[in-house]
């Protein structure tokens, strides 16, 4: 049986478009990439067939995807300001809720965590909105891929 060519196989993150990494964040980028390769659905609309190596960057306030594939490969942009007031609350609700495990009764701690599930489903679904004429994908990898998103916008 062969592997499905509507798939991401590879994800590289353009190491320019980040100022530094803690080890936790370093740890978050790899744990996404691990699971983005190892279920997604992903596929140019108007491009060459899969599967597909994905490089992401950040090029002055646009968001970078060269997706590359066997026979070609494409370039996406996508102005940060699509995603920035959804990233911006999602990294607002993070802090909150790493700063709740420290000390706050579980039913804050549970409340916040939903708060951050909720707003990162909420800019899964707006990136694949963002790219809907351009990719297919499932909401599994919109997920992965915002998560990526978010890792490219930590500062430190």
């Amino acid at each position: 049986m062969s592997k499905p060519t509507s798939r991401i196989v590879k994800v590289v993150i353009d190491e320019r478009s980040v100022i530094r990494w803690s080890p936790e964040i370093e740890h978050e980028r790899n744990v996404a990439i691990f699971d983005l390769i190892e279920g997604n659905s992903f596929a140019l609309k108007d491009g060459p067939a899969g599967p597909y190596e994905l490089m992401m960057g950040l090029r002055d306030s646009t968001l970078v995807l060269e997706v590359k594939a066997y026979l070609g490969e494409q370039e996406i942009l996508i102005p940060v300001r699509s995603l920035r007031g959804v990233i911006k609350d999602y990294f607002l609700i993070c802090e909150s809720y790493f700063s709740a495990i420290k000390g706050a009764t579980a039913t804050r701690i549970e409340a916040l965590d939903m708060a951050r599930r909720g707003l990162h489903d909420e800019g899964a679904k707006l990136l694949a909105d963002v790219l809907e004429t351009k990719v297919s994908m499932d909401a599994g990898t919109a997920r992965r891929l915002f998560t990526l998103i978010c890792v490219l916008h930590v500062r430190s």
